[in-house]
């Protein structure tokens, strides 16, 4: 049986692991990511995974699965002596590393169907699919409604803002959909939800090869005609349409609110307020810290993000600063507009009412960096809501100990209480 080309990949990374070959493998990533990856950062894991397993005794069949735009993500059983542990990879169209994890043995699984919380019903809502925007770079997305007994109920609208990356409609991280949950929640509760796919991630090529991609450019179009798209609704109360901006999407929403002044209200959950290129050297600073065998292996890659993290905040940046110097290969323009934006500040000039949500176990937008910011921008005011979960994590799931990647590969669900205080904060007249 001939091995799936994406799989084989997986496989000579692997190969090229348990050769010692890192520096190898560091080229098999795509261009993008190989300025982030140190073959002694890479060493380092593997090394350190061996030891807690044991000597490798099997390698298990690769289990490949189609995910988007032409990316397969494959995953491999590694028996050891002592264990076993995953390897998780996302192989792009061209036969590059787009990701490399090494997990528990339970994510290697296939991803099991999405099942609806216990919170929703199924069967009080209808959902349609809808086009945002026109020509070449319209995108997809879904509306939910409440199904009502009473035609012509008008119902207040949440326009869903997904955060960083090529997200989809259902923000799909892993084995979870977090604005699924929150989509099917809300409208239980009687809203109209409205989310739909990224750009970066319906059209990923056009958003690469252009040269002058902004914050704007990745949400600004989209989240437009899905707030006029609400508003037209005749089952939406168009005087009562909010915006829900979950991570990245939390930190644009008030630049969105801004631009279409009719919004009602926002909603942040986890919002980064901290100047994005740092937030990104935080994370891998505290994501090193989590294992000591790896951490100073892992100081050079660190060094190199913080390098270009001072290039985007120093006077050299412009607009012909290459790609490949800046933090995640983005291009000067998206880190010449972004640096320029306080969301906090922004939010504060709104004079909008506010409900901002925050899980204490998150290490991707924290209480200390990002939440700390938003209160200072607003203060005391009695129209903005703040809420901490302190056993949360970045998708608003409870769990313990320090928060990992690890803790987002099982299926988990969107907090009901998360749900509850949005419903409850809207239904209170926000």
């Amino acid at each position: 049986m001939t091995t799936p080309p994406a799989a084989q990949t997986v496989l000579t990374a692997l190969e090229l692991a348990r050769a010692g070959r890192f520096a190898e493998l560091k080229e098999m990533f795509t261009a993008q990511l190989r300025p982030m990856v140190a073959p002694e950062a890479l060493r380092a894991g593997w090394e350190a995974e061996l030891r807690r397993q044991g000597s490798i005794s099997s390698i298990g069949a690769p289990v490949t699965e189609p995910a988007d735009n032409g990316v397969v993500v494959v995953k491999i059983l590694v028996s050891c002596a002592r264990g076993a542990f995953g390897v998780v990879a996302s192989v792009t169209g061209q036969g590059e590393l787009a990701a490399l994890q090494l997990t528990p043995p339970s994510a290697t699984q296939p991803v099991a169907p999405w099942e609806p919380p216990e919170y929703t019903d199924p069967d009080a809502l209808d959902e349609q699919d809808v086009t945002l925007g026109v020509g070449p770079l319209a995108v997809s997305g879904a509306l939910t409604l409440p199904r009502d007994s009473e035609p012509r109920t008008r119902h207040p609208g949440v326009v869903l803002l997904a955060g960083s990356g090529p997200l989809d409609r259902d923000e799909t991280i892993g084995r979870n959909k977090p604005f699924k949950d929150i989509a099917w929640g809300l409208a239980t509760r009687g809203a109209a939800v409205l989310r739909f796919d990224k750009v970066t991630y319906a059209h990923p090529r056009e958003a690469r090869q252009a040269r002058d991609f902004t914050l704007n450019d990745e949400y600004l179009p989209h989240a437009l005609a899905a707030i006029e798209l609400l508003q037209d609704n005749p089952n939406v109360d168009s005087g009562r349409v909010f915006l829900l901006g979950h991570s990245l999407g939390g930190t644009v929403a008030p630049r969105i609110a801004a631009a279409e002044p009719s919004v009602t209200g926002l909603i942040v959950l986890a919002g980064g307020a901290e100047p994005l290129h740092w937030a990104l050297v935080r994370q891998v600073r505290y994501l090193a810290s989590l294992d000591p065998e790896t951490e100073a292996a892992s100081r050079a890659a660190i060094e190199a993000l913080t390098e270009k993290a001072r290039l985007v905040d120093g006077p050299d940046l412009s607009l012909s600063t290459p790609a490949d110097r800046l933090p995640l290969g983005t291009p000067a323009s998206y880190w010449l507009d972004l640096r320029g934006y306080d969301p906090a500040a922004t939010a504060a000039e709104l004079g909008k009412p506010m409900l901002i949500l925050q899980g204490g176990r998150d290490y991707q937008a924290t209480v200390d960096d990002d939440l700390a910011r938003w209160t200072a921008a607003l203060g005391e005011r009695p129209d903005v809501t703040v809420r901490v979960y302190p056993a949360h994590n970045h998708l608003f799931a409870p769990g313990r100990g320090p928060c990992t990647p690890a803790e987002y590969e099982p299926a988990q669900h969107v907090d009901p209480a998360v749900i509850a205080d949005i419903a409850d904060w809207m239904g209170d007249g926000a």
